[in-house]
C-alpha cells in the first residue's frame, strides 16, 4: 500500500521482528480482498480499499517460513494494491510492534524475504502475476 507521497506502509512483526507488508490469514466466511481490509486494519488502525490484485504467489523458495520457534508453513498470498481511506495509523501491539511509511528507496531491515518481489511487483504496475 502506497500512501500520496509514494512512500510504502510496512510494518514490524511481533512473531519475526522483521519488516513487512500488512497480511494475515483469510477467516471462515470471507473473501482474500475483505481479508486483506480486515488484516491492515486490525494491524495498522488504517481503513483501505482494494485498487487491483498485484498477484498469487506460491513459490516455495520464497513462500516457505520457518518462525523462531521452529514451526514451518508454506504460504500462498494473494497480493493486492490498496489505498488508503481512513483510520490512523496504530500499530496494535499483537502481531505489529510498529508500523511506518518508508520511501520505497529506503526501507527497513530486516525485511521478510519475500515482500521485495510483492513491493517490486506492486510499484511497476503488475498485474495478475502467478509465481
Amino acid at each position: 500500500m502506497l500512501d500520496d507521497r509514494g512512500r510504502v506502509l510496512l510494518m514490524r512483526r511481533a512473531d519475526t521482528g522483521a519488516w513487512g507488508i500488512p497480511s494475515g490469514h483469510v477467516e471462515p466466511g470471507e473473501t482474500v480482498a475483505h481479508a486483506a481490509v480486515r488484516e491492515v486494519a486490525e494491524e495498522t488502525g488504517l481503513e483501505v480499499a482494494v485498487e487491483r490484485l498485484v498477484g498469487v504467489y506460491s513459490d516455495p523458495a520464497s513462500q516457505v517460513i520457518t518462525y523462531p520457534d521452529g514451526r514451518v508453513s508454506h504460504f500462498i498470498t494473494t497480493s493486492f494494491a490498496c489505498r488508503v481511506t481512513g483510520g490512523w495509523l496504530r500499530p496494535d501491539g499483537v502481531e505489529a510492534l510498529d508500523a511506518r511509511f518508508f520511501p520505497t528507496t529506503n526501507l527497513p531491515q530486516p525485511l521478510m524475504r519475500m515482500h521485495p518481489q510483492w513491493l517490486d511487483d506492486t510499484l511497476e504496475g503488475r498485474t495478475g502475476i502467478s509465481r
